[in-house]
């Protein structure tokens, strides 16, 4: 099917920059947080702008990771009732819970862009960027992830069921 490959296509480059993005926001979190031990206990001294950075670069790797996770089926899912039912209605059900959740991520997507513009004029303390940087993860995670639900209820295989 067109629509398969095409989201399919889609997906794998999203999930390649997502993939950078996650492991460029690991990296800046350890660097910024070794570089203030450092300054606080050798130096005795600190930077201003660490804990902001830390906790954006933080951010970005959690809400960045999320459709990853999804991807690959990590994600915490309690079984213990539907794994009695018939591999039949298993599958109806992940179907039906995926699409569930791929709309409730384009809720989440659509909240946080209303969020993110209306908190768009005011500035981070230590740093001069607009406090809505927070959200914009927020964004790219839930469109992400809801496409990765809607993929996996509209084109179900067996490794992803």
């Amino acid at each position: 099917m067109v629509l398969d490959r095409l989201l399919t296509w889609l997906l794998a480059r999203a999930d390649i920059g997502a993939r950078l993005l996650v492991i460029l926001g690991a990296a800046m979190m350890v660097v910024v947080v070794s570089a203030q031990v450092v300054m606080r206990y050798v130096f005795n001294g600190s930077f201003d702008w660490a804990d902001e950075v830390s906790r954006i670069a933080f951010v970005w790797t959690i809400f960045l990771a999320i459709p990853l996770g999804i991807r690959d089926g990590s994600h915490v899912g309690i079984e213990l009732l539907v794994e009695r039912f018939p591999a039949g209605l298993r599958r109806l059900i992940a179907r039906l819970m995926s699409a569930l959740a791929a709309v409730m991520m384009a809720v989440v997507f659509w909240t946080s862009v209303v969020v993110a513009l209306a908190t768009w004029s005011e500035r981070l303390g230590a740093i001069n960027l607009t406090s809505s940087v927070f959200f914009f993860p927020v964004i790219l995670g839930a469109l992400h992830s809801a496409l990765h639900l809607a993929h996996l209820a509209l084109f179900p295989t067996e490794s992803r069921a």
